[in-house]
């Protein structure tokens, strides 16, 4: 199976935000825990596309199975969020894959470092992260949950010259 990735457009925005639902059902997080919310999926064009980040989809056989959004923080670091595979094609490379598409991105819009954060119990993310290169940062607790942030550093500090 191919995944070919691509920015979102509008007509995915019932897609992804189911992807984002099931995905979230499977590590058991639910609304109203403190950690998920989905108001930002009707604002993709706004929260992620005009203010200079990007969002974009992942889809096998013209199916949209992973997603990933590129939100700006300030102007050297950006935030990855809503990083998602659907549950069946989970474990294929396909979460590395947008991971590295989102970084690359960053890069080509001038940011020079990455954030995001998962929780404690979302495994296969914390694995994700770590194999990418990214360091944590920090860790706290929402309600029952602990949430895990981490960065990486995308273009190597500017060397000067005496």
């Amino acid at each position: 199976m191919k995944l070919t990735i691509r920015r979102y457009r509008w007509s995915d925005l019932d897609t992804i935000l189911a992807l984002h639902q099931i995905c979230l059902a499977e590590v058991g997080l639910v609304p109203g825990d403190g950690v998920y919310y989905d108001d930002d999926f009707p604002r993709i064009q706004e929260i992620y596309l005009a203010c200079g980040g990007d969002f974009l989809v992942g889809e096998v056989a013209s199916r949209v199975v992973a997603m990933g959004g590129l939100k700006p923080v300030d102007t050297v670091t950006a935030e990855i969020c809503r990083l998602r595979v659907h549950p069946e094609f989970q474990r294929r490379g396909f979460g590395a894959a947008l991971l590295i598409a989102l970084e690359r991105r960053a890069v080509e819009l001038g940011f020079h470092s990455v954030r995001g954060d998962t929780t404690l119990n979302q495994e296969a993310a914390l694995a994700l992260y770590e194999r990418q290169g990214w360091r944590e940062l920090s860790r706290h607790r929402v309600g029952d949950l602990t949430v895990v942030c981490g960065e990486k550093r995308l273009v190597p500090p500017a060397v000067l010259e005496l």
